[in-house]
């Protein structure tokens, strides 16, 4: 009759277990808190700056197809240079402060994990032995000294699982989810800065190669004018006025020569910590920039919005900060926890695995706060505030990423009409320098002429050099507004048991 009745109560046990896990089970697939939807952006329908004319219908620089957890597409290479090749490929590899990001995204996928695993019960074990001799003049204890002897032997196991009614722990993931999405775009955000940082370095210390390569051919030529101008002061050609006029133009031009190399070495010191290295380990070779702005197709602008990493980051924080408000809506329902425990307990060891020994407990417990004095109504006010601000943070940053993009338009099509007019100066000012230089050899002109239009020939040189290092910034600037080729569907994606390699 006893086991009959204790079958029974074991029965009816697991009926009530199974309809309670059943309940749950319908209750966890409610989930209180906004869904999230996208907030518009801002967009035009085309661009109102367009590319130079030789850049129109190009196909010669494309962004990279969209691959899932495939890095973003090497876009130097456009400006066909194997140097600029080789120095950009190791920013991904040896740049600190590239590292930090990559340690904050790592940090922010373990996150992941952290919250994932409140989806699953929390099982402990608290195991002790313990033998106690009580004293033989105790009142209440026994005097019989094998009957004051007692051992303490517990090997129990405790189960917690709290109850997802509402959806709080898996809004949790889920926004732990977004941040890590958002850290990846913060990565590729900050990892682009730095490729563009690099490029603009390098064309910077091309362009003051080409400017040290100009200065020493015109120290060159000038150091022959002073010859000249000695020749005919010595024959009594010329006035000792000309000899120090064409040496004041030498010595000039010499400090100008020198000057570039300061510009140069500090070019090259940045390019050196951007790949990781001490400044006194690393150099290059002097090559003058020739380089050309290549052609870059913008696409439509309606496509900015997935090819800027720091608009997929803004995204995926505004998806997180929506997640922030159901967790704080559903602070106001009440929490369930099951809880568990069972194991054995036995006065010594021979007895301590028996039948008998074994014990256990579970049922479920709930918990609600009935006044906090409005502390969860602050937090849901300021989990909305929170994503308000992230959907204005999103869409300046859109309206930033459009200013950008025309911005590097206008210059590289204004830059292109100014170089065409500086080709004809620089034309104009050397027929102006060959004219004044045999006018002055047949005494029909002062020395003071060929001064002036040597000066004239130099600043036009120089402004030629300086306005293609322009045009080659504004051309790795407009790549960089462009995304750089990369896709927001490279942004990693995260299982639902386990997280993905990125």
């Amino acid at each position: 009759m006893k086991y009959a009745l204790a079958a029974f109560r074991y029965i009816v046990t697991s009926i009530v277990a199974l309809l309670f896990v059943l309940l749950v089970v319908a209750l966890e697939s409610c989930t209180v808190g906004p869904k999230y939807v996208r907030p518009n952006a801002p967009t035009p329908t085309t661009y109102k700056e367009q590319p130079p004319a030789a850049n129109k219908g190009s196909e010669q620089w494309q962004p990279a197809n969209p691959a899932d957890q495939a890095s973003r597409g090497m876009w130097w290479e456009i400006f066909g240079d194997p140097e600029l090749n080789k120095l950009e490929e190791q920013v991904a590899t040896s740049n600190q402060s590239l590292k930090v990001f990559d340690a904050r995204f790592r940090e922010a996928r373990a996150a992941i994990r952290f919250h994932r695993a409140t989806q699953f019960p929390t099982i402990s074990t608290a195991p002790s032995v313990a033998y106690t001799k009580n004293s033989d003049y105790s009142p209440g204890f026994p005097s019989k000294v094998e009957e004051a002897r007692t051992g303490d032997f517990v090997l129990p196991f405790d189960l917690s699982y709290e109850l997802d009614l509402w959806g709080r722990v898996r809004r949790s993931v889920a926004a732990a989810r977004e941040e890590a999405q958002a850290t990846a775009g913060d990565y590729e955000a900050a990892k682009l800065s730095l490729e563009a940082e690099l490029a603009m370095d390098y064309f910077e210390l091309r362009s003051a190669d080409a400017q040290k390569q100009l200065l020493d051919d015109t120290v060159k030529a000038y150091t022959d004018n002073v010859q000249l101008t000695t020749n005919r002061f010595k024959g009594g050609v010329a006035p000792r006025a000309d000899l120090a006029q064409a040496q004041t133009q030498l010595d000039t031009t010499r400090v100008q020569d020198t000057d570039v190399t300061v510009q140069r070495a500090q070019f090259e010191h940045a390019i050196a910590i951007l790949i990781g290295k001490p400044p006194a380990e690393f150099s290059l070779a002097e090559v003058p920039l020739k380089t050309q702005p290549p052609n870059i197709p913008t696409g439509l602008p309606s496509e900015l919005l997935q090819r800027r990493p720091d608009i997929a980051a803004a995204e995926r924080r505004m998806a997180e900060a929506n997640q922030q408000i159901g967790i704080a809506r559903a602070a106001y329902f009440p929490t369930v926890t099951l809880n568990g425990t069972a194991g054995f307990a036995g006065t010594q060891g021979s007895n301590w695995f028996t039948w008998p020994a074994g014990f256990w407990a579970v049922g479920p417990a709930l918990a609600e706060t009935l006044f906090d004095a409005g502390r969860r109504r602050a937090t849901s006010e300021s989990a909305r505030a929170n994503y308000d601000g992230s959907v204005a943070t999103y869409r300046q940053t859109s309206l930033t990423a459009f200013q950008e993009v025309e911005d590097n338009l206008a210059a590289l099509r204004i830059l292109e009409n100014e170089a065409q007019q500086q080709d004809q100066a620089v034309a104009s000012s050397r027929d102006s320098l060959h004219l004044f230089t045999n006018r002055y050899k047949g005494g029909v002109d002062a020395y003071l002429q060929v001064i002036t239009a040597q000066t004239t020939e130099l600043a036009n040189e120089r402004n030629a050099i300086d306005i293609l290092r322009r045009r080659m910034d504004a051309s790795v600037l407009l790549v960089k507004a462009l995304g750089g080729g990369w896709d927001a569907s490279k942004l990693p994606t995260f299982g639902a048991q386990r997280v993905k390699d990125y």
